[in-house]
C-alpha cells in the first residue's frame, strides 16, 4: 500500500507537468473506486490548477470551484503521459491537461478515491488528521503526552493518524527498529526520551524514503513509472527469518493490529 513517502513522491512527480495547467476535460471511466465519484469533480473542466498540496495519504488539487481529493488506496498509480496514449487497463479517471499531456491514476484492486473538497470546507477524511511527520508541530513531547495510560503497543500508537499522519506499516517498522524499540511494548510505557529519538528518527526514515522514491514492494511505481528505491535500505520490514543488521540475532514477525510487523528480539525493547 502507498504510504506518505509514496504519495509525497507522486505529488512531486506530477507537479510539474500539471500545476498551473488547465484542465480541458474530465474522463471518469469507472464511476465507483472506494466510494462513488462525485459528479461535482466535473467542476475542474475549464479550471487551472493552482495548487497540489498532500495531506497525510490523500493528494490535494486546488482550483477556484474547490479541491479534488486523490487517495491511492492499495494498488493506485499517477501517471503523467500524452493524452493519445490509448488507456490501459485499470486507468479509471483522468484529467485532460492544455499542454496535451495527461493525469491518469490506475488502480487494479479499486480501493483508491477521487473526492470532492468544497471551498472553505474541510473533507470528512481529512477532518480529524494529526500533524504532518515533517512538521515542527510533530515532536516527541507530543508523542510522549498522548500515550500516557495508553495500553496499545507502540507501533500502533505512532500508526494512528489521529497522533501523527502517514507513518504506515513499512516506516514505522523501521523507525521503531532504528530507536531500539520494541513493537510490542506499550506506548504508555515508553519513556519521554525515547519518543523524542524516536520523532527524531521517523522524520529522518521519511526524509531519505522520499528521496529514495518511495519504497517498491509489488504494485507502486513513480509517476515516470520508475520504482520506489528505499527497498534496497530496509534494515527490519520483510526480513523475518533473516539475520539482524546490526547484531546478527534473527528477525521476528508477529502480526500487530492486524499488520505484519518485523522486529529484533536483542536489540529492540
Amino acid at each position: 500500500m502507498p504510504e506518505l513517502p509514496e504519495v509525497e513522491v507522486s505529488r512531486l512527480g506530477i507537479t510539474p507537468h500539471v500545476l498551473k495547467q488547465k484542465v480541458e476535460a474530465v474522463r471518469v471511466w469507472f464511476p465507483t473506486l472506494r466510494w462513488p465519484i462525485p459528479e461535482a469533480v466535473q467542476l475542474l473542466q475549464g479550471e487551472q490548477v493552482l495548487a497540489i498540496r498532500r495531506r497525510a495519504k490523500y493528494l490535494l488539487l486546488d482550483c477556484v470551484h474547490g479541491t479534488l481529493i486523490i487517495h491511492l488506496g492499495m494498488s493506485g498509480k499517477l501517471h503523467v503521459l500524452p493524452t493519445e496514449t490509448p488507456r490501459q487497463k485499470h486507468d479509471h479517471f483522468e484529467l485532460e491537461l492544455e499542454n496535451g499531456m495527461s493525469l491518469r491514476l490506475n488502480d487494479a484492486r479499486r480501493f483508491g478515491a477521487v473526492l470532492w473538497q468544497v471551498p472553505g470546507e474541510t473533507h470528512v477524511l481529512l477532518a480529524s488528521l494529526g500533524p504532518e511527520p515533517l512538521t515542527e508541530d510533530f515532536d516527541g513531547a507530543r508523542l510522549f503526552a498522548l500515550s500516557r495510560g495508553k495500553a496499545a503497543p507502540v507501533k500502533s500508537f505512532i500508526m494512528d493518524n489521529a497522533v501523527v499522519v502517514g507513518v504506515g506499516n513499512i516506516y514505522a517498522n523501521e523507525a521503531l527498529f532504528a530507536t531500539g524499540i520494541d513493537p510490542r511494548r506499550a506506548a504508555g510505557k515508553v519513556s519521554k526520551a525515547r519518543y523524542e529519538k524516536l520523532a527524531e528518527v521517523i522524520k529522518v526514515v521519511l526524509a531519505r524514503a522520499i528521496q529514495q522514491g518511495g519504497t517498491t514492494l509489488k504494485d507502486f511505481t513513480q509517476a515516470d513509472g520508475k520504482p520506489g528505491y528505499f527497498k534496497q535500505e530496509l534494515a527490519v520490514y520483510g526480513r523475518a527469518g533473516e539475520f539482524c543488521l546490526s547484531c546478527k540475532s534473527t528477525i521476528k514477525q508477529v502480526r500487530i493490529g492486524q499488520r505484519n510487523s518485523f522486529y529484533c528480539p536483542k536489540c529492540q525493547r
